[in-house]
C-alpha cells in the first residue's frame, strides 16, 4: 500500500470526561492508514451496505487516499482506531487532480473564491464509540490541522441516508433551504440530481454529522447528489473558518 505519510503532529485531546484515554493525530505510518481504511470498510460497506469499488476486501480506498491526510481517533485503552475522516488540502488536491467532492458537483463558484481549502471527507466512527464526545475529538484534530495550515475554507460531501425513505430526505432538505442554504453566488450543481418528493415530516432530526457541521457556521450550498454507490444524497458543505461561531472557535482551536 503506497500512502503519502504527513508529517504535522496533533495535540493529544485532552476533555475533562475522557482525559488521556482518546488521542485524536494523523496516522504515521501505512499500517495505521490501513486501520483507518479497515475501519471505513466496517461503517460503510458491512454497515451500511455501500457497493465499494474497492480493489480489497476489508479495506475502503480509492485514488483519492494515496494524497489526503488520514486523522484518526486512536483508543489507549483497546488499542482501536474509533474514528477517521481523511483531509485534501489545496495542494495536494492539486496533486490529485481534483478534490473528491467534484466528482459529485461542480464547485467552480466555490473553488474561485481566494484562500485555501481543505476537504474532510470519509468521516466514521465505531458502532460502539458513536455516543460521547469522539465526534467532538475528531473535530479538535481538524480544527487544529486548520490553524496550522492556515485554512481559509473547509468544503466537503455531507451524507444523508436514502433508506428511512423519500419522506425524510425531502424534510432534511426542506429544513436545510429553509435555514443553511447559502448564498446564490456560492451554490454547487449536483453532477447526478436528486428528484425529490413533496412529502414532508415535521421536527426532521438531521443526520449526526451534518448537524456538527452546521453548528459550527457551515453553509449547504444547494441541491443534494445522488450517490448510488452508497445508496445516499450527498450535499456540498463550505465552511468559512473565520465565520465559525465563537462557542466553537473557543472550544476547538483551544491550544493544548
Amino acid at each position: 500500500m503506497s500512502l503519502q505519510i504527513s508529517n504535522i503532529t496533533v495535540n493529544e485531546a485532552k476533555t475533562k470526561n475522557n482525559s488521556k484515554r482518546f488521542k485524536v493525530r494523523l496516522a504515521e505510518n501505512a499500517d495505521e492508514i490501513e486501520l483507518c481504511l479497515r475501519l471505513r470498510y466496517r461503517v460503510f460497506a458491512q454497515e451500511m451496505g455501500a457497493m465499494l469499488s474497492t480493489k480489497e476486501v476489508g479495506i475502503d480506498q480509492d485514488r483519492f487516499d494515496e494524497f489526503c491526510k488520514h486523522l484518526m481517533v486512536f483508543d489507549n485503552e483497546t488499542g482501536d482506531v474509533i474514528a477517521t475522516t481523511r483531509l485534501l488540502i489545496s495542494e495536494d488536491a492539486e496533486k490529485s487532480g481534483l478534490y473528491y467532492s467534484e466528482t459529485e458537483f461542480d464547485l467552480e463558484p466555490i473553488l474561485s473564491q481566494h484562500g485555501r481549502f481543505m476537504e474532510v471527507g470519509r468521516t466514521c466512527i465505531d458502532s460502539k464509540s458513536r455516543k460521547g464526545s469522539v465526534l467532538a475529538i475528531l473535530w479538535q484534530g481538524i480544527a487544529e490541522i486548520v490553524v496550522k495550515e492556515k485554512v481559509d475554507y473547509l468544503i466537503g460531501c455531507a451524507s444523508i441516508s436514502l433508506r428511512t425513505g423519500d419522506s425524510y430526505i425531502s424534510s432534511v432538505m426542506h429544513t436545510l433551504r429553509n435555514k443553511h442554504f447559502s448564498p446564490n453566488n456560492l451554490r454547487a450543481r449536483p453532477l447526478i440530481p436528486l428528484r425529490l418528493e413533496k412529502q414532508l415530516v415535521d421536527d426532521v432530526l438531521l443526520p449526526t454529522l451534518l448537524k456538527g457541521y452546521l453548528r459550527q457556521g457551515a453553509m449547504i450550498c444547494g441541491e443534494p447528489h445522488w450517490d448510488a454507490e452508497f445508496n445516499v444524497a450527498d450535499v456540498f458543505i463550505l465552511l468559512p473558518c473565520e465565520k465559525m461561531s465563537k462557542r466553537y472557535q473557543r472550544h476547538f482551536f483551544e491550544r493544548v
